[in-house]
């Protein structure tokens, strides 16, 4: 465990990256599959397309003859091919997707031809280059090549890819099994009979929603009261997990009793303190029996440290868990709609609202305000000792995936 030193965020995730291993695999369907990471790199069983096909409605000719006329001999449409060859002088009507007949190497496309009965004039341009309108055979992709690699994620266009090169099932990692643990004297289960010495339990719904943007299966554990037995009672429970996920009692005050708690349960503390803000007292700890690892988060209790902290490690920890090839949150650069004062001698995360052009920060920016944060949909980052920024400034931001904000 480290000592009185904090690790940057970069080392932190570093190190906790470090301890997972991708789950076992598992091969699925492919509704199954979707937002799930592909255990294996994919590989093409057919070519696509698997014959010249017609990129446009309109005429298959023989490219030795664009200038006709022609003489329409039949019709090639999609999934009812002409079986015929086609001679210059004819023509073939071909619909987009059709295959091209015999003998034909070009499409004139309908709207640059006139038809009386079964007689097509050339009225425009000829295709330059003859096979301008045909998707040849093998075009997107012959069979036998890579596909799709190993840890991408399977979206629609995945999915349909991996169809159309002749897969009904994909390998993935099994879904993470998490344990979200709400502890806390103060927490009240019914936020409609909360009285003034409580806060509503919000923190174990805000976790689970925001680790259900990934393929998981979640056991919501608590409120937890502050008590040594009542929190080793609660981690037996998730004996059985990948993930366990505490908010609240991983700071050093007389009621945070995480780090004591998992201690008994038989955890080792791999390293605690992270120099950011919010979210500093961030704990990670292992619990190993035998050839089995368990990893637990202990995310702060205050509800905006606790979703910031849960975005930089809880989302990369499920998505290594399930075999992403990279796990970490993106970022870009977006310009300042308003100035912003120094940053502290922490690294901050500042909620705010970006609208595709600039972005805003919250003027309140207290871990407790969750008003602030539900109006947010980034997280500004600004390193530690940063002078004030002017509006117009660059600054680098996190797309935060938070409900009903674009």
């Amino acid at each position: 465990m480290t000592g009185g030193r904090m690790l940057t965020l970069e080392q932190a995730q570093e190190r906790l990256l470090k301890l997972v291993t991708p789950l076992s695999i598992e091969r699925v369907d492919m509704e199954g599959a979707l937002g799930r990471y592909l255990a294996e790199p994919l590989f093409a069983r057919r070519t696509q397309p698997a014959a010249d096909v017609s990129a446009m409605d309109g005429y298959a000719v023989a490219s030795s003859d664009l200038a006709g006329p022609w003489h329409v001999i039949g019709e090639s449409a999609a999934g009812h091919p002409y079986a015929e060859t086609v001679v210059p002088g004819q023509a073939v009507r071909i619909s987009t997707g059709a295959l091209l007949p015999a003998g034909a190497d070009a499409v004139i496309v309908q709207e640059d031809l006139a038809r009386v009965d079964h007689h097509v004039t050339l009225t425009g341009d000829a295709p330059s280059p003859a096979g301008k309108h045909i998707r040849c055979r093998g075009m997107d992709f012959p069979e036998g090549r890579e596909i799709l690699p190993a840890g991408i994620r399977i979206g629609p266009a995945q999915a349909a890819l991996a169809i159309a090169a002749g897969h009904k099932h994909l390998p993935v990692c099994r879904m993470p099994r998490i344990a979200v643990i709400d502890s806390g004297d103060e927490l009240a289960p019914d936020p409609e009979t909360c009285e003034a010495h409580q806060v509503p339990a919000s923190n174990g719904v805000m976790l689970a929603a925001l680790a259900r943007t990934l393929p998981v299966e979640i056991t919501r554990i608590g409120p937890v009261a502050d008590h040594l037995d009542a929190l080793l009672a609660a981690f037996e429970t998730a004996k059985d997990v990948d993930l366990v996920i505490t908010s609240g009692g991983a700071s050093v005050g007389d009621h945070d009793l995480i780090r004591p708690a998992l201690e008994a349960w038989g955890a080792r503390i791999d390293f605690w303190r992270v120099a950011i803000k919010p979210g500093k007292p961030l704990l990670v700890a292992v619990k190993t029996a035998g050839a089995r690892q368990q990893i637990v988060l202990g995310l702060p209790g205050n509800p905006v440290s606790s979703l910031v902290t849960a975005y930089h490690f809880l989302l990369p920890v499920l998505r290594a868990m399930l075999g992403a090839r990279s796990p970490l949150p993106l970022s870009f650069d977006a310009c300042l709609a308003a100035p912003l004062p120094a940053s502290s001698d922490r690294r901050e995360f500042l909620r705010g609202l970006w609208d595709g052009a600039t972005v805003t920060s919250h003027v309140l920016q207290d871990s407790g305000a969750l008003a602030a944060l539900a109006a947010s949909n980034v997280l500004i980052d600004r390193p530690a000792g940063m002078p004030a920024a002017k509006a117009g400034d660059p600054v680098r931001v996190y797309l935060l995936q938070n409900g009903g904000i674009a």
